[in-house]
């Protein structure tokens, strides 16, 4: 029980690695704060496999992008759990177009959710982690580093993202206060259903040294591990969980 009496907001939990994440958080004793945007039926769902399997957790609404709903969310947890430990921002947008199809609206869509609705987080956040500080997780993307074809403004995103955690952790290091990223790679997601077909999923796979796509339950362990005091002394990273992924060049 590596989180045992630990408090964590996760954003986007309703599906995917959002909530791949928080059923790994609440099974290492975390009690877990599932955030959804419009999917109360899925956040439902997450909070109650996660209780039926023992843990803890409770569905929160808020649009990540929206800064009276942000401050809203982190006012509640305050007077509800009184306290924050751990900060997993997974909430996010993509829109894989080539550029002379991309819409100004898409482009605004993405860096609000994928970038603003970070920063939001991040800053109410601060403002609850306790004297020990706490561990902010970015949930990036391989693209970052390694964009392919039509992903120009979702790895603009991503890539700003990792600018943004290094740039955090060596401003609130001084308070105990952690944040890293995760770089995941192709993972097999609701989001990511249909992306993957054809030639160009036969591509990324043989592009994959362990030789398959993700899947959320691959990326939360790293998630528990910088949420844990195991990686007390890791902060400002970019870690990859790709499946040794390098170089997409799609």
């Amino acid at each position: 029980m590596k989180l045992k009496q630990k408090v964590a907001l996760v954003t986007g939990a309703s599906s995917g690695i959002g909530a791949g994440v928080a059923k790994a958080l609440a099974a290492e004793g975390a009690t877990v704060l599932v955030n959804y945007a419009t999917s109360k039926t899925g956040a439902d769902a997450i909070v109650a496999s996660i209780e039926g399997a023992g843990g803890k957790a409770v569905a929160v609404q808020a649009d990540m992008s929206n800064s009276a709903d942000v401050v809203r969310l982190f006012d509640t947890i305050a007077a509800e759990h009184g306290r924050l430990d751990v900060l997993v921002n997974n909430a996010g947008v993509a829109v894989f177009e080539m550029v002379a199809d991309l819409t100004e609206a898409a482009f605004h869509k993405q860096f609000n959710v994928n970038v603003l609705g970070y920063f939001l987080a991040i800053r109410e956040a601060v403002k609850h982690f306790g004297e020990a500080g706490g561990s902010i997780i970015n949930i990036s993307s391989i693209l970052s580093t390694d964009p392919y074809l039509a992903s120009s403004v979702y790895a603009a995103t991503k890539g700003a993202v990792d600018t943004m955690t290094l740039a955090l952790a060596r401003e609130l290091g001084p308070r105990g206060i952690r944040v890293n990223s995760i770089l995941p790679g192709h993972t097999n997601t609701p989001a990511t259903n249909g992306n993957f077909e054809g030639d160009f999923g036969v591509k990324l796979v043989a592009g994959t040294p362990l030789g398959r796509f993700g899947e959320p339950e691959d990326i939360a362990p790293v998630a528990v591990f910088l949420a844990s005091e195991g990686s007390h002394w890791v902060t400002g990273e970019s870690i990859r969980a790709a499946g040794g992924v390098r170089g997409v060049g799609y």
